[in-house]
């Protein structure tokens, strides 16, 4: 086994196409049966929960824990917790913003995992059933049909991302942390990488999202019923 994690190996490129396969297999095989798709949904948000509460139990017993820096308040751990309550509830409101920032913003954190350890560690595969757990979520409301992107959702979607962005700078400031990577790049490859220094690549970055949601939209463009 590899004593490190690397980006884009075997393993690395097995576990992304892991994420749509299992995706598109739930919502093929529960395509004729609405109380099997059910059981998919609330399947996957027990296995996303457990697996997110297990890591927190570890952290903490780890001694890893500090305040404020350790606190669930990047875009990936709001996108986990919404996409658990959609997953149990078919909630189309919260839908309309993890469509947009769990495949635009947890898809980037999948491809640029922040992971040092072995690829088969536990740490490692940790993180992908979170990250990879929430998309596989996200995709299986999708092409099974149980929610839809609204007419005008991207927008609103990318809207919601600065209010929230605004909280979160709010709290930067006060504590000195670095949430959203508002303050600074992130230490790991990122995207970030290549969108120039601060605060140039925030203007980038955020173009890009937006850019991002209205390509997520197209596919539904059309007029929609509202589920």
């Amino acid at each position: 086994m590899s004593s490190q994690f690397h980006l884009f190996d075997l393993h690395h490129l097995v576990l992304i196409a892991l994420i749509p396969l299992l995706a598109a297999s739930l919502a093929w095989w529960s395509r004729e049966s609405d109380s099997i798709a059910k059981r998919i949904r609330i399947g996957l948000a027990v296995v996303i929960l457990v697996d997110e509460l297990v890591w927190y139990g570890y952290y903490l017993n780890q001694g890893w824990f500090t305040f404020p820096y350790s606190l669930p308040l990047q875009l990936c751990d709001i996108t986990l917790w919404l996409t658990v309550y959609t997953l149990f509830t078919r909630n189309s409101r919260i839908y309309q913003l993890i469509y947009y920032w769990g495949l635009a913003g947890t898809t980037m954190a999948v491809l640029t995992p922040d992971v040092s350890t072995p690829p088969l560690s536990w740490l490692t595969l940790q993180f992908f059933i979170a990250h990879g757990g929430l998309l596989v979520g996200i995709l299986f409301l999708t092409w099974r049909k149980i929610l839809a992107p609204l007419k005008g959702s991207y927008w609103k979607a990318w809207l919601w991302l600065h209010g929230y962005a605004v909280v979160i700078a709010s709290f930067n400031q006060v504590f000195g942390t670095n949430y959203f990577y508002l303050c600074e790049k992130p230490t790991e490859i990122s995207l970030l990488e290549f969108m120039g220094p601060w605060p140039i690549y925030i203007l980038v970055a955020d173009i890009l999202a937006f850019i991002l949601f209205w390509l997520l939209w197209l596919p539904f463009r059309g007029p929609r019923i509202r589920l």
